[in-house]
């Protein structure tokens, strides 16, 4: 069933997001190359991972949010859960399937990233940078995570605009207290601690800064195990929930 979702997604012309990606890093490189000069290669960096997570986010919440609903408007869903396939199952092929297309999206445009950076003999470290694309795919993994648990008990455009705020809030998680703290009202500070309690901290994720502009002060390795082994059981903890309300609903 996941190669089938996969099979699905790259028919849908997904896979031309890979060839903008390149059109978008040639025309940065040029605009950039004329707007600044000491510190091109930094922008330059920073602007090459940035274009990837805005793709991928794309990808993620797009795709993710409208991937229930589109079975159940099309009933194939119908087909589907007649056959000896548990619910479960099904989410959760939906969610590998998504995964590998954004993982050959990612993988695609890391290597034309690479190219570019070698073809402009910009320096940067190999290491930093595959370890905060392999972070930045944890990262959309989870939002990926997010999207089908709230495509599954709303509509596909409330699921997205949901998704997205909840990308949006889960890179600001750290200063959600502190904002509550600086607003000296007791409710608004609730509501930022139980937002800060229930929203994923996806700023733990997020490699990029560490990656361009502090090339040799990425987290330890300890560090860097836990962040991953938190993003992966969020994203359990999301699929069970997302298992739990598709099994309670009738079609």
């Amino acid at each position: 069933m996941a190669q089938n979702v996969f099979q699905e997604v790259v028919r849908d012309r997904i896979l031309y997001m890979i060839a903008f990606y390149g059109l978008l890093l040639a025309l940065g490189m040029r605009v950039i190359s004329a707007i600044a000069d000491t510190t091109k290669e930094k922008i330059f960096l920073d602007f090459g991972l940035s274009a990837m997570n805005v793709m991928g986010l794309i990808v993620a919440i797009f795709l993710g949010t409208g991937m229930i609903n589109k079975e159940i408007e099309k009933r194939t869903l119908l087909v589907l859960i007649a056959k000896p396939i548990s619910r479960s199952e099904f989410i959760i092929s939906k969610y590998l399937g998504l995964s590998a297309v954004l993982g050959v999206i990612m993988a695609t445009m890391t290597a034309i990233y690479l190219g570019f950076l070698q073809l402009n003999h910009i320096h940067y470290s190999t290491e930093s940078i595959f370890i905060a694309v392999i972070f930045l795919f944890l990262q959309l993994t989870l939002v990926i995570a997010v999207a089908i648990t709230l495509g599954v008990f709303t509509g596909t455009i409330l699921a997205t605009v949901l998704t997205f705020a909840v990308y949006l809030m889960g890179n600001i998680t750290p200063n959600l207290v502190k904002l509550g703290r600086l607003s000296h009202n007791s409710g608004i500070a609730s509501l930022t601690h139980f937002l800060y309690l229930i929203l994923p901290d996806l700023s733990r994720l997020d490699l990029k800064n560490d990656a361009v502009y502090g090339l040799q002060a990425l987290p330890n390795s300890t560090t860097l195990i836990i962040s991953a082994g938190y993003g992966l059981l969020y994203s359990i903890m999301l699929l069970a929930v997302a298992t739990l309300i598709f099994s309670q609903r009738e079609f």
